[in-house]
């Protein structure tokens, strides 16, 4: 039998890929992430937010090693983030080490507020820019 956290991944995995996701893609002013997929080798746009520091943008996962685009970036993290329109380059870091929760208190509270409420395995990802 799936556990709790199981169908809790499930649905809001599902919601966010059928309907939340396609809808926030067309956003101009939404932060993406692109990452290269692992199998296919094809461009994977993800809605994310999070925060631009000095040359960093933090994030945090709110499914961790479960999430399709922490998946791709353990198999190649060079990664592309848009920012205010504009799309930069630069490499993903997955920091477990991190306290997620005290991060999420750093980052948008509208996002860090939902990824506290849906997510199971938080996971810090610093994306360091190229310059």
């Amino acid at each position: 039998m799936a556990s709790k956290r199981d169908i809790q991944h499930r649905l809001v995995t599902t919601l966010q890929r059928r309907v939340v996701n396609p809808l926030q893609r067309r956003l101009p002013a939404q932060q993406l992430l692109e990452t290269v997929g692992r199998v296919s080798g094809q461009p994977r746009i993800t809605p994310i937010g999070g925060r631009k520091v000095d040359n960093a943008f933090w994030l945090v996962s709110e499914f961790g090693d479960r999430s399709q685009y922490i998946r791709n970036i353990k198999a190649n993290n060079r990664v592309r983030v848009r920012l205010h329109g504009t799309w930069h380059t630069g490499t993903a870091q997955l920091l477990p080490e991190d306290d997620a929760r005290a991060r999420l208190r750093a980052l948008p509270r509208g996002n860090s507020a939902v990824v506290q409420l849906v997510g199971t395995d938080l996971l810090t990802v610093r994306i360091d820019l190229d310059a």
